[in-house]
């Protein structure tokens, strides 16, 4: 940003995402007729990411710098993917079957040719980009999107110090990956509000999602009751105490293999933030067979979504809209580097019948990684987010690999 931000205290700034998000609500549930056709065709989930947006885009807030979205994203998010799988039913999604994980590796297939492709067209319009090296060198910036749109920050990250990128393309990747990934996430979320039709038309089989959807309000349907304080504060307990644990083992494991393990950073394992997803999302998994899965009657989901729609919003604080006129054959190159990647797994998915979720949630994982994998996926249904941090930390596994095997070819072409 050129000039201070309007708003700087993160109070206010938080207070305003909450405002935003609970007039959505109230408007979403209005009788009014104008609001019943505006939600027929803008998905509220999608106002909630967008309208934040808007607050960066014309400086009222600097999301770059403000410490919301990164407290949401440190603290909230574990405590929700907790309370997302803690009435997880593994047998359900296992019956999900091969149709996801395919597409999920057909997703990172996109991307690891996708970059390639864009350089040589957007290489053939702007020759300067080819033939040269060194820091600078738009390649070596290139491996960064695809350590992030494979695995997350911390797979970028990693290829930015294998392929010694310096700062200033890396600052234009990460803006073209930002811009690029969001407005995919956008487009997830609106083909998420209109899923069964979709589905519908392409004759996909979805009584997997169903049964899964069936089985959780079933469960809750048998152990619904009216929630107390007690409910409440044990819910809490229970999520922030997981993240926590989460928190605790990141802070032993991730500079002790940093130390003593280094060839483990190929699998991003010295990342502070995936041992905290990891360790999180294991608790509330093992917590899904214990009785804390009765907590789910007192609405332990409904708490994990309100969550999951502040993360939501402060992700949409990040992204400024009018950056992509910028430096727009930069942003060329992501546009058709997330078109082939898109383009590829909807035609897979076509092929194999596979419902609009696992083609959003494959793709999700791969592009946006942990933290919002499970907002696509719980935008079909709360009880699917743990879909999406199961693949994500797939993806977190092979997206050193993948990026690295990317770069080679990047490397190949441009030079």
């Amino acid at each position: 940003m050129d000039s201070a931000a309007l708003i700087s205290n993160e109070g206010i700034v938080l207070g305003i995402l909450a405002a935003i998000l609970g007039g959505i609500f109230y408007t979403q549930q209005s009788s009014h007729s104008f609001w019943q056709k505006f939600y027929q065709w803008i998905p509220a989930l999608l106002l909630c990411y967008f309208i934040p947006s808007l607050l960066n885009t014309f400086n009222i807030v600097d999301g770059e710098s403000s410490g919301v979205a990164k407290a949401v994203k440190t603290y909230l998010l574990p405590a929700c993917l907790v309370l997302l799988t803690i009435s997880l039913d593994l047998k359900a999604i296992a019956r999900l079957g091969w149709k996801l994980v395919l597409l999920f590796f057909v997703g990172t297939f996109g991307i690891l040719i996708g970059g390639p492709i864009a350089l040589l067209v957007v290489g053939a319009l702007f020759p300067e980009m080819l033939g040269v090296d060194g820091p600078q060198a738009v390649w070596r910036g290139m491996t960064t999107v695809a350590g992030s749109w494979i695995g997350g920050g911390a797979n970028q990250l990693a290829m930015k110090e294998t392929f010694d990128v310096g700062n200033e393309i890396f600052s234009v990747m990460v803006t073209v990956d930002i811009i690029v990934a969001n407005i995919w996430l956008a487009v997830l979320l609106y083909l998420a509000a209109n899923s069964q039709r979709i589905d519908g038309k392409m004759g996909a089989d979805t009584s997997a999602i169903n049964d899964i959807k069936q089985r959780v309000e079933s469960f809750e349907a048998q152990h619904k009751r009216i929630p107390s304080l007690p409910d409440f504060m044990l819910i809490l307990a229970v999520a922030f105490g997981a993240a926590a644990m989460g928190h605790a083992v990141a802070d032993v494991m991730s500079p002790f293999i940093a130390d003593n393990y280094p060839s483990l950073k190929a699998l991003s394992l010295d990342a502070k933030f995936l041992w905290v997803i990891m360790i999180a999302t294991a608790v509330g998994i093992a917590l899904s067979f214990t009785p804390a899965r009765k907590l789910e009657g007192a609405g332990a989901s409904r708490i994990g979504s309100v969550m999951i729609y502040f993360l939501v919003a402060s992700i949409g604080l990040s992204m400024d809209v009018t950056a992509i006129f910028e430096v727009p054959k930069y942003f060329l190159i992501g546009i058709i580097w997330m078109l082939i990647h898109a383009g590829l797994i909807v035609l897979v998915a076509r092929m194999i019948k596979a419902p609009l979720f696992y083609m959003a949630v494959a793709s999700q994982a791969n592009v946006g990684g942990a933290a919002s994998a499970p907002i696509v996926a719980s935008a079909f249904h709360p009880a699917l987010a743990s879909v999406g941090v199961l693949l994500a930390v797939l993806g977190y596994a092979v997206g050193t690999y993948v990026a690295y095997l990317c770069g080679l070819v990047l490397r190949a072409i441009a030079l």
